[in-house]
């Protein structure tokens, strides 16, 4: 019996592709990484709106479902 491997992807809030980090993610650790970096750089001139990350899972059905949200992507920006 071959193992699955999950696959994930950075949404937007509202559960919409992410307008810049539309990527397949082979682990939740990359997915979380990527939107942490994007979050901490590019992101901090976006609004929470804009800036605020959903992380989805490929379900077996052919479903996306969310599996958390990234704090620091939804907290203000300091600058």
């Amino acid at each position: 019996m071959a193992l699955k491997r999950n696959l994930y992807r950075l949404t937007r809030l509202d559960g919409s592709p992410h307008h810049v980090l539309d990527a397949p993610y082979e682990t939740i650790d990359a997915a979380l990484k990527a939107a942490k970096i994007w979050c901490t750089g590019q992101g901090l001139s976006c609004t929470i709106k804009d800036r605020g990350i959903g992380v989805q899972v490929l379900a077996g059905n052919g479903t996306w479902r969310t599996v958390c949200y990234p704090a620091n992507c939804l907290q203000p920006s300091l600058a």
